[in-house]
């Protein structure tokens, strides 16, 4: 059996209109719940704070994602300077997560539906604690 194929969603900056905006289906699959996702990186991505973590984690929260779920990496590098790539992702039921990649290595926002890992984690390596 091969794996399902998973594609990475380019995102622009300018996020869609209040008409049209998507919202959270609590009980929807982490595909249907990406437009919405998508919508709130891009809306961060717009603004000043668009190079710090806690910001896409914080605007993930007010449209209503749950934080426990939630993985970031650092924001900034060891030698203090705003990270190249930013990741940040969200658990989505026992087997889905919703990916977020930002920076100036990435370009523009991208966001994408991955399998979990074994251990339930969505992100490899370090990432920071989301204990604000």
């Amino acid at each position: 059996m091969s794996e399902p194929a998973h594609t990475a969603t380019s995102i622009p900056a300018t996020p869609p209109s209040r008409d049209t905006a998507p919202e959270l289906k609590p009980s929807g699959s982490a595909t249907e719940n990406l437009p919405l996702f998508s919508a709130v990186v891009a809306r961060v991505w717009a603004s000043d704070d668009r190079d710090h973590g806690r910001a896409y984690v914080d605007a993930l929260v007010d449209a209503g994602f749950e934080r426990d779920r939630m993985q970031v990496t650092a924001d900034q590098s060891t030698v203090q300077r705003a990270a190249e790539s930013m990741q940040f992702s969200v658990a989505w039921g026992d087997e889905e997560c919703l990916v977020g990649q930002v920076g100036p290595s990435t370009g523009e926002p991208v966001t994408t539906v991955m399998p979990q890992l074994a251990d339930g984690r969505c992100l490899v390596g370090d990432t920071r604690p989301i204990d604000w």
